[in-house]
Parts: C-alpha cells; sequence; structure tokens
C-alpha cells in the first residue's frame, strides 16, 4: 500500500498571513511558489481588494487562497482531483474562509456547462504536461467569463510552446524564475496595470 504524504504551504500575505495549509501528494500537483506568489500579488495589488476570481486547475488553492487573504471578495475553486479537492476543502474550511466556493470537476468541463459569471481575475495553472492552455484561453474568452478589463495570470513550464493569446489580449507582465515561466495579460490596453 503506497503511503500518502503530505507537505506544506504557507499563506504569504493578508489577514491569513503565515498560516500554514496543508498539501496532498498528488501526482502533477505543484503548488506555485512563495517567490513566485510574491511577484505576482504585488503585480496585483491595486487589483485584489473586492476582486471576483477563478481559480482553475485550483490544486493547493494556494492563489485562490492567497487572494482571499490579501482581500478578494470571492473565489471560485476548480479542481477533478478528489484527494487534492478533499484537501483543499480542509483547508478552506481551517481557515474559515469565506467568498470560497469550490468546484469538483475539470477546468474545460467548468467552463463549457457552468452558468457563466465574470470574473476580475482568472488564474490558470493546470499541471505542466496536460496541454490545456490553449483550450482554457479560447473557453474563456468565447464563452465570457472576464469582466471588463480582466487579469489572466497564467503559469507554465519554460518547456511549453509560446501561448497564442486571444487576439485582444496583452501581456502586462512576465517572468521567469526557474523551469517556471508566468505571465500576467489583460483584456484590454490599458494605463495601469
Amino acid at each position: 500500500m503506497k503511503k500518502t504524504n503530505t507537505g506544506q504551504l504557507r499563506i504569504v500575505a493578508g489577514k491569513w498571513r503565515s498560516r500554514l495549509l496543508q498539501v496532498a501528494n498528488v501526482p502533477g500537483l505543484k503548488p506555485t511558489s512563495i517567490r513566485i506568489r510574491e511577484t505576482l500579488f504585488n503585480w496585483l495589488s491595486p487589483r485584489i481588494e473586492g476582486a471576483r476570481c477563478l481559480d482553475l486547475c485550483a490544486g493547493t488553492g494556494a492563489l485562490g487562497l492567497e487572494a482571499l487573504s490579501r482581500g478578494a471578495s470571492r473565489v471560485v475553486f476548480v479542481e477533478c482531483s478528489e484527494i487534492a479537492f478533499q484537501n483543499l476543502k480542509l483547508n478552506i474550511n481551517s481557515l474559515k474562509a469565506s467568498g470560497a466556493e469550490i468546484k469538483k470537476t475539470d477546468a474545460i468541463s467548468f467552463l463549457n456547462n457552468s452558468v457563466i459569471e465574470k470574473f476580475d481575475i482568472i488564474f490558470i495553472d493546470p499541471p505542466f504536461a496536460d496541454g490545456l492552455y490553449d483550450n482554457l484561453l479560447e473557453l474563456i474568452c468565447v464563452k465570457g467569463w472576464l469582466s471588463k478589463n480582466a487579469r489572466i495570470y497564467i503559469e507554465m513550464s519554460v518547456d511549453e510552446k509560446e501561448l497564442d493569446l486571444p487576439k485582444n489580449w496583452h501581456i502586462l507582465k512576465r517572468k521567469k524564475t526557474g523551469n517556471v515561466y508566468y505571465l500576467l495579460a489583460a483584456t484590454s490596453k490599458i494605463e495601469n496595470s
């Protein structure tokens, strides 16, 4: 019988700063590092307060929980792994995270079959080997999941092919840390990021 190991994840800032959360050992599950989360949320700091967020392929929930900790009003977490889903549910409950909603389904099914809601920030961080980026970006755009001037965060392996972003999206920030390439895009050109 294979033993299931767990790790821990630390919330970087906000009302749950320094809180440790459990991380289940699930193949392909890769929590976004503290360093990357610090950079991302520095990029998002003018927009996070009161934001409605969607955490696709939520995994550990690191991005969505960090957003709630920093003042987002709502985060919908989408996760298809039963083990990761249950672990995320436990962490949400341990934080008494109001504004959190968790859906046990895959990201493609969620985007295709759920009632459309407009989000201010969407986090896209699927397992690197799954090749979901093009499908997710197309569905987000075509189905109308984005509010006006929304921000889209994408995290991927440096080995992935370059993304074809929808024509009305613009890269605001991008960075590489180790084997991870990540970027923040917007749905329209604006002076302030």
